[in-house]
């Protein structure tokens, strides 16, 4: 798989059914490893471990409905009073980060209302902090650590 913008990991690899998966730790399973995949293993690597995000408050890839349409998220961290402190959008190496990613993401944001907003494909990263009084986000040099 491709270096990506993140420091160095460990993973856990496994060969099944001729097709090469890697250990989600949020899910407890092995996941074929796509791109996409690649990138949200590296996320939640970077949350564990750079930004001290617990283990037990980071959900991946749940469904949620916005007006009506079933939907996934690919990353949310949690605060303990079960308020959202980040969701992230993945995306593949080769996607481009266009506006309708930031799109994608916001309107994920109305249901969720999160603080913070992180948009990578694993080579460009985009933070954003959310301003609700003015209704729009502000981009940020990085996420501040997570603090419990």
């Amino acid at each position: 798989m491709q270096k990506l913008n993140f420091p160095e990991y460990s993973f856990r690899f496994k060969n099944s059914q001729n097709k090469l998966r890697i250990f989600d730790p949020i899910r407890k399973k092995f996941l074929v490893l796509q791109p996409e995949e690649w990138v949200r293993q590296h996320v939640i690597q970077f949350l564990f471990q750079e930004k001290k995000c617990p283990p037990s408050l980071v959900n991946a890839e749940k469904e949620l409905k916005i007006n009506g349409l079933k939907r996934r998220y690919d990353v949310v961290v949690y605060h303990p009073d079960g308020s959202i402190f980040l969701i992230v959008e993945c995306k593949a190496p080769e996607v481009p980060i266009t506006q309708n990613t930031f799109d994608q993401i916001a309107r994920y944001n109305l249901t969720l209302k999160a603080r913070y907003l992180m948009v990578t494909n694993g080579l460009k990263h985009y933070f954003c902090k959310m301003d609700y009084d003015q209704e729009k986000y502000h981009f940020i040099q990085d996420i501040p650590p997570y603090i419990l």
